[in-house]
């Protein structure tokens, strides 16, 4: 199972900052984390949101293992 982070507000809306989740992709864990919260899953896919894995962000779909840490990241504003 993949350790799953949110930070910021997505934390917020979905109520909880750490979970463990079954998936073997990053794709696959969007659609699992979306069809358990759809309010999540719309703020996944949101513009800005940014996912990492084992700390290094990504860009498409990547392999995911049971040791993997899988972060999304919000939107973030500079100043």
């Amino acid at each position: 199972m993949a350790r799953v982070l949110l930070f910021g507000r997505l934390a917020d809306v979905a109520g909880w900052r750490e979970r463990m989740i079954e998936a073997d992709s990053l794709s696959a864990l969007r659609v699992a984390l979306a069809r358990g919260d759809g309010v999540l899953g719309e703020a996944l896919a949101g513009p800005g949101v940014q996912a990492a894995i084992d700390k290094t962000i990504v860009r498409g779909d990547a392999a995911l293992t049971p040791a993997s840490e899988v972060a999304f990241l919000p939107p973030m504003s500079g100043g």
